[in-house]
């Protein structure tokens, strides 16, 4: 979808008042060569990212492909780049890995949306889906570690409205299950619950309805995959959110006023999730 990161953008700004103080996005796209690793990497400071791509390059045996957006750099790496990614973690702690993926790449930060919009230049994304959200912080920092979507799992991410009571506990849990959570946000529980549960062999609807059993709280959360996007709201559903399809796409926001400035919106089935209902588009 060649105006897929203006659509997004224009929504993100369009809710800047309910999340003035960050903003991320999620797109998914697939890499020249399927057989390649993305890597989304952040760095608070001005990192020598070239050095980086040379370190890489005597590691896997060819140059990576390397794309640099503001705090954020997209590294393409061979079949091989696995390993490297395990290489990155433990020889530069200082990076933040945002992603990995085949399709998917991360960038967030903090500040307002319109300010993320454009110094990443989303107005020059294209692909076939992506997630966005924007933050006002209630119950953990302010800093882009702390920023949505979060991935835990190769291709996965996910966004969040709402309070998740019990993820102290779980993230214990997870944490002896081995999944790699490195901030307090309850949003990357969420992320990392449902890690463990594709990778405990569940669909992506088994994990979900899985997490209607051992969430407590009040969420509506996005989640995407490679092979497309996912919806659940809470049993209660008290946070909102709708969602709107036409013959060309399908959006969800928490406000229909990020929905109104779609191409075509006029056209749109627009209605409310049901609560504790999986809504999917692709392949689960």
């Amino acid at each position: 979808m060649d105006k897929l990161g203006a659509s997004l953008g224009a929504m993100l700004v369009q809710m800047s008042e309910r999340g003035p103080d960050s903003a991320g996005v999620a797109v998914y796209r697939a890499p020249p060569d399927d057989r390649r690793v993305k890597v989304s990497l952040y760095s608070p400071d001005d990192h020598p990212w070239e050095d980086l791509c040379n370190e890489l390059t005597e590691l896997c045996g060819e140059p990576p492909g390397f794309d640099r957006r503001a705090s954020h750099a997209l590294f393409e790496l061979p079949s091989n780049g696995f390993d490297a990614v395990a290489w990155i973690r433990e020889r530069h702690p200082e990076l933040r890995i945002m992603s990995v993926g085949n399709a998917i790449e991360i960038y967030k930060e903090k500040g307002p949306p319109e300010e993320f919009v454009r110094q990443f230049k989303l107005w020059e994304f294209s692909g076939t889906h992506a997630l966005g959200h924007t933050r006002m912080a209630t119950e953990s920092a302010v800093t882009t570690e702390h920023s949505h979507p979060f991935s835990t799992g190769e291709d996965l991410c996910l966004v969040h409205n709402g309070s998740f009571s019990n993820h102290n506990r779980l993230r214990g849990n997870l944490r002896r299950r081995g999944v790699d959570i490195r901030t307090d946000n309850d949003s990357e529980v969420a992320a990392g619950y449902l890690m463990w549960r594709l990778r405990e062999g569940d669909t992506l609807e088994q994990g979900l309805r899985r997490g209607l059993r051992d969430w407590d709280g009040f969420y509506t959360l996005a989640i995407g995959t490679a092979n497309g996007f996912a919806v659940l709201r809470d049993p209660i559903a008290c946070k909102p959110a709708v969602l709107a399809e036409t013959d060309d796409w399908v959006a969800m926001a928490s406000e229909f006023r990020a929905i109104a400035q779609l191409e075509g919106v006029e056209n749109a089935d627009v209605w409310e999730p049901a609560p504790a209902t999986v809504y999917f588009w692709g392949e689960n």
